[in-house]
């Protein structure tokens, strides 16, 4: 380890990862700093990803990355009724555990430096800019300095504050969340389910993602409103007593997803943010595996040409911002539309949207069948869900 360098990354997921990679390419030296002992454990993630995502911002996808591949949705309705739609692309479940690990070795191989066991404390300024990180590895004290630095550290972020940037997320719009890891469960691994009913998940859903063999990931995220007055680990334990009585639970996590619009500002002088740091996760899924690979593509290049051009103030840094909504924040805007309104369906009108995709043929049905329905009342919003689902 040196005492500086171009750019450091705070956080070593697949958006830090990502944005090292595309900025060490570009011959800048990188430093990733990871507080956890292990890239990609623990697992904070549903693990699915379309093929087509992935293919966009990844050289390659590795089969040993992919634990499942699926071809169709199930959508529950509060009285069980299941509305199947066939996907217009392959998804998958990936093991995360390894895919990010190989995502911390591509940034590795591209020229940027690893350190995990790192706890960055705070920023290091020099007149209102980021110069840099005060950081304990292995029980010491470190100042590192850069001329960059990157804020990947998660849904937690304090990079952002540190840096001045207004981070906060109204409680409407984190999503509480709880997942298991379960096995000896019979279910169809071609499938994703998806359960909306305010009994289950109110201002939410529950979802199950085979991963094969009997395993699953089985999960719930709920608005953090919903939560206060219960946990989404009791209603997602809830849920498996009914269901899955005698599967076994082999692994368990909870936290949140900032199910909200990008942040307003997500660079500074000397500093950007990205992935869950910056809000970049899709809003009404709460998926962020391809959106984070795109923003940390577009970051690590944006950032790299600042370095080399020698001017890394927040100005100079705009074009992220500006790409990033190009890319995927416009969308994101009208994800966040609809899933206010969507989210907060009665069980009696989520029966209606069940009706009029049940009256549809499946090889017909896509998901603006149902946003169609599920928006009846609402239909200055159908413009808006024809403009993503089309």
């Amino acid at each position: 380890m040196k005492n500086k360098y171009d750019m450091i990354v705070v956080g070593a997921g697949p958006a830090g990862t990502t944005t090292a990679r595309y900025a060490a390419r570009q011959g800048i030296s990188v430093l990733i700093l990871e507080k956890d002992r292990d890239v990609g454990i623990p697992v904070r993630c549903a693990e699915g990803a379309s093929e087509q995502g992935l293919k966009s911002v990844l050289p390659h996808i590795e089969k040993r990355w992919i634990d499942n591949r699926v071809s169709k949705v199930l959508f529950h309705s509060p009285r069980d009724r299941e509305v199947e739609l066939l996907f217009p692309q392959t998804g998958y479940i990936l093991n995360r555990k390894l895919f990010d690990a190989d995502l911390a070795r591509m940034a590795v191989e591209a020229g940027a430096e690893l350190l995990t066991r790192a706890y960055v404390r705070d920023l290091v300024h020099d007149g209102g800019k980021v110069t840099g990180v005060k950081v304990l590895i292995h029980d010491k004290d470190y100042q590192i300095n850069a001329k960059m630095v990157v804020g990947a550290d998660g849904v937690e972020s304090r990079v952002g504050r540190w840096a001045g940037l207004k981070t906060r997320t109204l409680l409407k719009d984190m999503e509480t969340c709880a997942q298991y890891v379960v096995g000896g469960i019979d279910i169809s691994d071609q499938h994703i389910h998806l359960y909306f009913a305010t009994n289950l998940a109110p201002q939410g859903y529950l979802w199950i993602f085979p991963k094969g063999n009997g395993i699953a990931n089985v999960g719930i995220g709920i608005s953090g409103i919903a939560a206060k007055h219960k946990s989404p680990l009791a209603y997602l334990n809830e849920f498996m007593n009914d269901r899955f009585p005698n599967a076994s639970l082999l692994s368990t996590v909870v936290g949140g997803v900032p199910c909200d619009q990008t942040l307003t500002s997500i660079v500074a002088d000397g500093l950007l943010l990205v992935g869950d740091a910056a809000h970049q996760v899709n809003p009404i899924t709460g998926g962020g595996i391809v959106p984070v690979l795109v923003a940390g593509k577009i970051a690590g290049e944006v950032a790299a040409q600042a370095v080399i051009n020698g001017d890394v103030s927040a100005e100079s840094l705009m074009p992220y911002p500006k790409l990033w909504h190009k890319a995927e924040g416009k969308n994101h805007r009208i994800f966040y539309k609809l899933k206010n309104y969507v989210y907060n369906l009665t069980d009696e009108e989520l029966e209606s949207i069940a009706d009029a995709g049940l009256k549809v043929p499946v090889e017909k049905r896509t998901m603006l069948t149902l946003f169609r329905a599920a928006l009846v009342k609402k239909p200055t919003l159908i413009l808006d869900a024809v403009k993503v689902f089309t």
